[in-house]
């Protein structure tokens, strides 16, 4: 199954899963939510393992992904991902 991910997607499973957390997680700090709320709530052991993996991904640390300008958060994609609007659920 590794190899038929690989040839469709060409990364690995766990990659690929990574980087599907990666980026829920860059659009919940864009939208205001705490980096240790996140890292806790989206599986991160902790604030520097969320650290260590913004920086591997997009070369930044977590405040400075939050407000870049390539990272605006779309009301209709995310609707939920406003910190006044966020449900615990959703977070999950």
């Amino acid at each position: 199954m590794w190899s038929r991910f690989r040839s469709q997607l060409g990364i690995a499973p766990k990659r690929a899963a990574r980087l599907v957390r990666f980026d829920h997680t860059a659009h919940l700090l864009a939208a205001g939510h705490a980096a240790s709320r996140v890292a806790a709530e989206n599986g991160y052991v902790d604030q520097s393992h969320l650290h260590r993996e913004v920086a591997m991904f997009a070369g930044l640390t977590p405040t400075a992904l939050a407000v870049a300008p390539w990272l605006a958060v779309d009301d209709v994609a995310w609707p939920a991902s406003s910190p006044a609007g966020a449900s615990h659920a959703f977070l999950r």
